[in-house]
């Protein structure tokens, strides 16, 4: 690829901006529209808990595949695809009849998804080759979470209140289409010298297990744990994880290799990803009912009480990528975990939410921690590793993210439906401040989990272990190079 101008430079990091923008923004403002879906469509809480899980787990699955297919055939058309489809999927929301069509629509949206923000990293990287501009670059990538944490709950609950909730879809439209106009003109076409091989059959079973698994999560507290759809749910997820445990132990090259998990800070840092990711999803779809079903606020105040947690995030993101890079990942995370958990349980054992001071504070302290675990996640993923894994260390980090915020929404949610019987919003807001205080205590653990694993997970002795996995990578010298992931 021929070396780009400093201005075409810039403008490719804008489009691959766009994509990322688009993407964080939908599901951020979609937490704040679920209120207004469960009153237009009747839903219950597991049916909301779908219009969000069914995006995220076909996205978690389709992730390493979209980078490793981008690597194949060329990283421009891969993500002209995924813009595509991404502007598709929106104009079906936009436009479904039922709740059962927004959730066929949101698959759709996950499928172009799945092929922008890892795509787009790789462009990033390959456009971006001097070390520090590139590092520059891909700061201002992660900015742009920030900024859509921040701007989601407003520009959400201005569309929501004054045209509906079919408007936050229409909003990905003028922003995919300019990006998908502005990538033919200006983004050049890269392949991987030499991608990586395909594995249908990791992907096919990593799809199951995550289905399968968020399905019977979210449906026991309405059918009933023993019912025969949850446990046939639980048997084949089961089943799928074997499977994909014995393919991955045979195949040459697997979709996930299982001796990364050796590494101590690649195992810590993709449990830290799902605890966090986790948490994360599960507070914004609580607070998004409780806010607007129990205190009865219109969709722009449930945004403007949730303001402060985006703003935390939104500042202490780039705080946090300067702390590891002058002190490791260890601090950060231990910082992450303890605001958190602080913040879990606030609400836990002192209803928080009861109270605007200590709902505020509670609001502050999660924007803290959750500012501050997303830059130590990728940075501990590919320590230690050689630079030929350290994409995929990265792109397992950021499925781990995707993962981490279906089962929240699953788990957290189904605590929630539990608590309120149907689930329903009539029912649901007399009970809701009790019945949440399970989810808070689930949310809690996740932080718990977060600090624990933040402190034992980035010491001396985790290194070695990463060292170790490191040499056994080095000693292969048939071992394809890789690259594709994403930051995120």
């Amino acid at each position: 690829m021929p070396e780009l101008s400093p201005r075409r430079r810039m403008l490719v990091l804008a489009i691959c901006c766009l994509s990322l923008l688009i993407v964080s923004l939908d599901n951020t403002i979609l937490n704040v529209a679920l209120p207004a879906l469960q009153r237009d469509f009747g839903a219950s809480v597991s049916g909301l808990q779908w219009t969000i899980d069914a995006y995220l787990i076909v996205l978690a699955s389709l992730l390493i595949l979209a980078g490793a297919t981008a690597d194949r055939i060329g990283r421009r058309r891969v993500f002209q695809t995924g813009l595509a489809l991404f502007v598709l999927g929106s104009v079906l929301c936009s436009l479904a009849p039922t709740l059962g069509w927004l959730v066929a629509a949101r698959v759709v949206q996950a499928v172009g998804g799945s092929m922008l923000n890892p795509v787009a990293m790789s462009i990033i990287t390959n456009v971006f080759t001097e070390p520090r501009e590139r590092a520059r670059a891909i700061g201002v990538w992660g900015g742009v979470v920030g900024l859509s944490m921040a701007m989601g709950p407003i520009v959400g609950g201005v569309l929501v209140d004054s045209v509906g909730w079919r408007a936050i879809f229409w909003l990905n439209l003028p922003i995919g289409a300019a990006a998908l106009v502005l990538t033919a003109l200006f983004v050049p076409e890269s392949r991987a010298p030499r991608p990586r091989r395909l594995d249908p059959v990791g992907q096919g079973l990593m799809v199951v297990l995550l289905a399968t698994l968020s399905y019977a999560i979210i449906e026991a507290p309405g059918r009933g744990p023993l019912s025969p759809a949850v446990a046939g749910g639980v048997l084949v997820a089961v089943l799928a994880l074997a499977g994909f445990v014995l393919h991955a132990r045979r195949a040459a090259e697997p979709i996930i290799d299982l001796r990364f998990f050796r590494s101590v800070p690649f195992s810590g840092a993709t449990v830290i990803a799902v605890s966090g990711f986790a948490a994360l999803a599960g507070f914004l779809f609580v607070n998004a009912l409780y806010l607007q079903n129990v205190r009865g606020l219109s969709a722009l105040h449930a945004g403007q009480f949730l303001l402060p947690m985006a703003v935390m995030t939104a500042v202490c993101g780039p705080l946090s990528g300067r702390l590891v890079g002058s002190r490791g990942p260890r601090l950060p995370l231990q910082i992450a975990g303890a605001a958190m958990l602080a913040s879990g349980l606030m609400f836990a054992m002192l209803d928080a939410e009861t109270r605007d001071v200590t709902l505020f504070a509670a609001y502050v302290l999660f924007g803290i921690g959750f500012g501050m675990v997303n830059a130590p996640i990728t940075n501990t993923a590919v320590s230690g590793m050689p630079r030929s894994q350290a994409g995929v260390a990265a792109a397992v980090a950021s499925t781990s993210r995707q993962v981490g915020q279906a089962l929240g929404v699953a788990v957290i949610g189904a605590v929630l439906a539990a608590g309120t019987g149907s689930g329903r919003e009539a029912d649901a807001a007399a009970g809701f401040v009790a019945a949440a205080r399970p989810a808070y205590w689930v949310l809690a653990g996740c932080a718990a989990a977060v600090l624990v694993l933040g402190t034992v997970t980035t010491g001396g002795r985790a290194a070695r272990s990463a060292a170790r996995v490191r040499d056994l990578f080095d000693h292969e010298p048939n071992l394809r190079p890789v690259s594709g992931a994403s930051t995120r």
